[in-house]
């Protein structure tokens, strides 16, 4: 893994001051600020002489969807304005209520962004609020920073010698294939943009499959199993981690990943790699105690099992990242409180509690880390059936605080007997 040099973003001072209400955490020697406001959160996360921002907007206002975006804009303009120095918005995903809306959507942020233009994925998945749409935004701004985008919805990120490649937005060339056709198309795709911008396949380390109808049939099975099968086909050979996965290791590594259910029936990808040629980082594959790994799920879930891990943990240098897959109420490989939904949201951040606890990264090897569901930067809710969301907002904001940025969107989910599906970021700093 190598890292580039890339395009410096350019830094300017600027006063901040706080309109809603605004907390500020110390943890492990780092600070997160969090701000929470109608319509937005956010939370800015600072690593070192790097400043990241993980924002969840959601309008307010309920007029025409060019209204709402509008409206977007603003808040996400405001917030921006208000940090010490200058973000850069790497990366949104912009979930839409009515798929008809998309390109209208698309023009607008063209006119927005211009030259510098996020990696964005539209996802039809309608936001729990009844908003025509909500955004997920990341930005990044610091002295270090340096940013290229050498494809069309495609940038890369450098900081301290270390690059990520986010890619979005990949859909099938052919729709009128069968779901297994469609995916292979799609992940061809993205190792095509990867080793356009001079990444290899094997330094993914995050990927998002969004998968129209996905528990409908597929010829004898369910979409899903398809998508897994081509998944597992497509991955096969590829040395994930190669280099760079943490001493002692002895489990699979595949990358992190969410499948989840939107409208329609098509498939949108949507994917994150890691390049350096640091010695002091390292990818640790992380698994929950408490579950089976997927890639071992037994065939009746899926004939060939989902290949990817629990968490993917990025120890750069005193810093952790961790990216946590898709999440629901499964213990071992079983659906646990069926028809409950209050009961298996709070299951599922139990079983994220638990994966991002330091017991659980000193057992995969990494003691000194670990994080807590109060140091989510934020977390994605995907709710099943839209009258379960007041009680699944209910339980998370008991277990999480109301300040972390949360999402919901309603979004089917891989099994028909689970009603939310959870997924996030952690931020943690290793104590030596």
């Amino acid at each position: 893994m190598k890292s580039k040099n890339r395009k410096a973003i350019n830094i300017s001072s600027r006063k901040t001051t706080a309109v809603a209400k605004t907390a500020v955490h110390r943890s492990a020697g780092r600070i997160v600020k969090r701000f929470s406001a109608p319509g937005v959160q956010y939370a800015v996360i600072e690593m070192g002489k790097v400043t990241r921002l993980a924002l969840m907007i959601t309008p307010v206002g309920r007029g025409p969807v060019h209204m709402q975006l509008g409206e977007a804009l603003r808040s996400l303009r405001t917030v921006l304005e208000k940090q010490a120095e200058k973000m850069n918005v790497t990366v949104q995903t912009v979930f839409l209520k009515d798929a008809g809306d998309q390109t209208l959507c698309e023009q607008i942020l063209a006119a927005r962004y211009v030259d510098e233009p996020p990696v964005t994925t539209f996802v039809h998945q309608p936001p729990c609020s009844g908003a025509a749409l909500a955004i997920e935004v990341w930005a990044t701004g610091g002295k270090t920073v340096y940013v290229e985008r050498p494809l069309p919805n495609v940038l890369q990120v450098s900081m301290g010698n270390v690059t990520w490649t986010h890619c979005g937005g990949i859909t099938p060339r052919d729709t009128t294939g069968s779901v297994y056709e469609q995916s292979l198309d799609a992940f061809s795709q993205m190792k095509e943009k990867l080793k356009k911008s001079g990444v290899e396949m094997d330094h993914l380390i995050r990927t998002w499959l969004y998968l129209g109808n996905i528990t409908g049939p597929e010829g004898d099975l369910e979409r899903y199993m398809e998508l897994n099968r081509a998944r597992t086909d497509f991955y096969e050979g590829v040395q994930f981690g190669r280099g760079h996965v943490m001493a002692g290791v002895r489990q699979a590594v595949y990358p992190a990943s969410t499948g989840i259910g939107m409208c329609g029936a098509v498939i949108t990808m949507s994917a994150t790699a890691i390049d350096t040629d640091r010695k002091d980082v390292f990818i640790l594959p992380l698994e929950n105690p408490q579950q089976t790994p997927v890639y071992e799920y037994e065939a009746v879930y899926s004939p060939k099992s989902p290949k990817f891990v629990r968490a993917m943990a990025e120890a750069i240098g005193d810093y952790v990242v961790i990216w946590i897959s898709g999440t629901a109420s499964i213990v071992n490989s079983k659906t646990l409180h069926t028809g409950n939904p209050g009961k298996q949201a709070d299951q599922t951040l139990t079983n994220i509690e638990l994966l991002l606890s330091q017991k659980n990264l000193a057992r995969h090897g990494a003691p000194g880390a670990g994080a807590t569901l109060r140091d989510l930067a934020k977390l994605r809710v995907y709710v099943k059936r839209p009258q379960d969301y007041p009680v699944i907002r209910k339980v998370c904001e008991k277990r999480c605080g109301i300040n972390i940025p949360i999402i919901y969107v309603v979004a089917d989910v891989c099994r028909s007997d689970l009603l939310v599906e959870m997924e996030g970021l952690a931020f943690a700093k290793r104590i030596r």
